[in-house]
């Protein structure tokens, strides 16, 4: 979806990118027992979960100049998790 809506407005200089988190620490992940998130972090390949922040810095990333000439993308901040 997000590349339909950058396709679209990218004639207006506006981008449109995706963040697409993985198991993230927060309320909702603290509900797994021990052993759920053992098998999570032994198919994640950083051996962690993610933290809020870093979903968030991903996000200031594409708010950034740094990411001016990105658009139609999903950034995947899943600690490798589907690559």
């Amino acid at each position: 979806m997000s590349k339909s809506i950058a396709q679209e407005f990218a004639s207006r200089s506006l981008r449109v990118n995706c963040v697409a988190p993985g198991f993230i620490e927060t309320e909702m992940t603290s509900d797994l027992d021990e052993k759920q998130k053992e098998a999570i972090l032994s198919a994640v390949p950083l051996k962690r979960m993610g933290q809020p922040e870093d979903v968030a810095q991903a996000v200031k990333f594409l708010l950034g100049d740094e990411s001016k000439y990105i658009t139609g993308q999903t950034i995947s901040v899943n600690g490798g998790l589907y690559m």
